[in-house]
């Protein structure tokens, strides 16, 4: 009897305690969710014109698309010209370090991009870049 219970005995400091190993991982998860930046799309397909001297951007994390017919577009949804110097300081004060991309189509109307590009800059973003594909 007394060898049956030192077996169990020995038994039971043999087992391993996975919950300090399970709060690490649960705790790594939650910080590489909270600090990482998600790219917010803009919500349409856009034909972008062509240039040779395209270079890719990192950190564009505020997408606004023109669509041919001057439909702007961010976050998956159309917003109206007016609209768009908020819905851009909004964006911008979720991720400070975010860059403005503007992904206009090869149709869309200058004065639309400019008012785009104005309402960035006055929303305190300089950065301000126009997507274009490599031939």
């Amino acid at each position: 009897m007394k060898q049956h219970f030192q077996n169990l005995v020995d038994e039971e400091e043999a087992t391993i305690d996975m919950t300090p190993m399970l709060d690490v991982v649960f705790i790594m998860l939650i910080f590489f969710i909270v600090t990482a930046s998600f790219v917010k799309e803009a919500g349409i397909d856009v034909n972008r014109p062509d240039a040779s001297t395209a270079v890719k951007k990192d950190r564009a994390s505020i997408l606004v698309a023109i669509s041919d017919k001057g439909e702007i577009w961010i976050n998956k949804r159309r917003v109206d010209v007016r609209a768009v110097q908020a819905n851009i300081e909004r964006l911008h004060a979720e991720n400070p370090q975010g860059t403005v991309v503007i992904q206009a189509d090869k149709k869309a109307t200058t004065e639309t991009l400019i008012k785009v590009m104005d309402a960035s800059r006055a929303a305190g973003i300089l950065d301000v870049s126009i997507a274009a594909q490599e031939p």
